[in-house]
């Protein structure tokens, strides 16, 4: 799944991403780590994979969406 980088605490490497929906999905470290990234941009596009439904979805990998 596509999404796009809403916020990111380089500190902290947690943020949110915006599905096209424009629904906000949180995201944690593991996450972050799981897919070997070092930097993320407000508007970037990324590549998710999702756990959960509703309130619970979160966010397991962040990765870089290549063309």
């Amino acid at each position: 799944m596509q999404a796009t980088v809403y916020t990111y605490d380089p500190e902290t490497h947690t943020g949110q991403v915006l599905l096209d929906d424009g629904t906000p999905v949180p995201f944690d470290a593991r996450a972050f780590e799981a897919g070997g990234l070092r930097l993320l941009r407000p508007g970037q596009r990324v590549r998710i994979e999702t756990e959960g439904e509703g309130e619970a979805r979160h966010v397991t990998l962040v990765t870089l969406y290549t063309f």
